[in-house]
């Protein structure tokens, strides 16, 4: 390889931690990276809406050149460093080498570096570079920085106040979702971190009279099924997520993926899932951080995972955060969570929801629990344009004053306090967040592909269909009280809780009717 690099644009990353730089790393240190190559072709939104494709047909069409991959594997193999794997269908090549090797592939040095929070971890020295054979075909190098990239988004309800609890079932009636059970369906969950154990979802299922869902755990990029590690933790999330989807779709197999909190592990993780055969009806994904938190190339490659997953049939649901408009973020501004703004997942928003005596709904507005317990996430994607299919719908402008993606597109309860029962490594507790609205709607998408007869893959186009601004969207039931800091709920969408919550009669008589 010549020495003529460019900047590879888009490779740094921003960070909403400390982290104090120890030194180098050492040279020798076995370092893990994953390679995103360049499609072929690039899918318009027609490719969208026919019947999913099969991966050969997905390789073959937008996936990656072989040449590219040859070009890749001699550039990486003539570095001293190792390809672990490669695949046209993802698009993904795993390396494996020495961090001096590695380092020097790409133009930088690998530095350790200690993080506030606790441990360490490591990072480039500043924007990557790449040349020769690299510079054409590479579009992100993910997994050289290996510090935490996302956090879950659950909240446990607080002691110290009234709390009511559902289970799914109760709130799949409360929401009149159509009837069935997800048989013969799969949804695939994504997870960095936590575990579960059979004698919990033995014991929780067994509590509400269903049969135990068929659950497996598989690992990715070295992480695992770790059970019984904190019913405080990371758990509380694989629970949950577990808990509420079998709740709603009890006979839909449920594949678990581990993989690490990293840009490279997240990214791993969503690719293997949406491409496993068969492939899941839904996947269901509970963890996010600020889209402007992430590195550019890590962002882009995990939309164009997101895009090939519809492009097999997978709808992807996505929790919107639990921070407000803020996300978390202390420069004032709003910020939607990533990968939520994504605009090939339906992103997924919360309310508080109170029953009357008879069990039915009483009042449902936006979650906000005045920064005592949570808001939900939603706002304007500065990352993402707005879609054609929200194009009508009265998205207001971004924080920057431009047009953007408008996040979420829909909601269910997810305040803490009116809260989802679950059992976390023996204990009993009440859950929330937008984690819980996830598997929520991920049950939901499995009951209406079992009710249509096929999968529905990239849903929003169906949901926003005649929708008009300030006017209630067919399917839901508006909600249009309440705010999460910036923004406030009105009639028709908003940066709240979307399109609303769901209507099960009418949203199935929308979908059926698309088919």
């Amino acid at each position: 390889m010549t020495d003529s690099r460019i900047p590879f644009t888009g490779s740094l990353r921003q960070w909403w931690d400390d982290a104090t730089v120890v030194g180098a790393l050492a040279p020798a240190t076995t370092v893990e990276a994953t390679l995103v190559l360049r499609r072929r072709a690039e899918p318009d939104a027609a490719a969208f809406g026919g019947a999913p494709l099969r991966r050969e047909e997905l390789a073959e069409r937008f996936g990656a050149d072989p040449a590219d991959l040859d070009a890749v594997r001699a550039a990486v193999e003539g570095a001293g460093a190792e390809v672990v794997s490669a695949d046209a269908a993802t698009r993904l090549v795993r390396v494996r080498g020495e961090a001096d090797a590695l380092g020097a592939l790409f133009g930088t040095t690998l530095r350790e570096v200690r993080l506030a929070g606790g441990g360490s971890a490591r990072q480039p020295a500043g924007e990557l570079a790449v040349a020769g054979p690299l510079a054409d075909p590479l579009v992100a190098v993910l997994g050289l920085d290996d510090r935490p990239q996302a956090r879950a988004r659950y909240r446990v309800a607080r002691a110290d106040a009234a709390v009511t609890s559902y289970t799914p079932p109760q709130l799949a009636e409360v929401y009149g979702l159509p009837e069935g059970d997800g048989a013969g369906h799969t949804i695939a969950v994504v997870e960095l971190g936590g575990g579960f154990g059979q004698d919990d979802l033995d014991a929780y299922f067994g509590g509400l009279g269903l049969a135990t869902p068929s659950v497996t755990a598989v690992g990715v990029d070295g992480a695992e099924n770790q059970a019984g590690q904190d019913p405080d933790g990371a758990d509380g999330e694989v629970l949950l997520d577990i808990e509420v989807a079998g709740g709603i779709a009890p006979a839909a197999a449920q594949v678990v993926y581990f993989a690490p909190n990293t840009d490279d592990g997240f990214l791993d993780a969503v690719t293997q899932a949406a491409h496993a055969t068969p492939a899941p009806t839904a996947m269901s994904i509970s963890w996010g951080q600020s889209e402007d938190q992430w590195s550019p190339q890590a962002r882009d490659a995990m939309d164009q995972a997101f895009a090939d997953a519809a492009l097999l049939g997978v709808t992807v649901t996505v929790a919107a955060g639990d921070d407000g408009s803020s996300d978390r973020q202390a420069d004032g501004n709003p910020h939607a969570d990533f990968p939520a703004a994504s605009p090939h997942v339906l992103g997924c928003g919360g309310t508080t929801l109170q029953l009357d005596l008879a069990g039915r709904v009483g009042s449902e507005v936006v979650w906000n629990d005045g920064g005592q317990g949570g808001s939900t996430g939603g706002g304007v994607s500065t990352a993402f344009a707005l879609p054609d299919w929200q194009a009508g719908v009265g998205v207001p402008a971004g924080p920057a004053g431009k047009a953007g993606r408008g996040v979420p597109d829909v909601a269910a309860v997810a305040d803490p306090q009116t809260g989802y029962q679950v059992l976390v490594d023996g204990r009993r507790s009440t859950i929330g967040g937008t984690s819980a609205v996830a598997p929520l709607w991920a049950g939901l998408v499995c009951r209406l592909a079992q009710a249509t007869g096929r999968p529905l893959g990239l849903l929003q186009p169906t949901l926003y269909a005649g929708v008009q601004p300030d006017a209630p969207a067919a399917g839901f039931r508006d909600i249009t009280q309440g705010s999460n800091g910036v923004y406030r709920a009105q009639p028709g969408w908003d940066a709240c809780t979307g399109l609303g919550v769901p209507d099960g009669p009418a949203l199935l008589q929308v979908v059926d009717g698309a088919g």
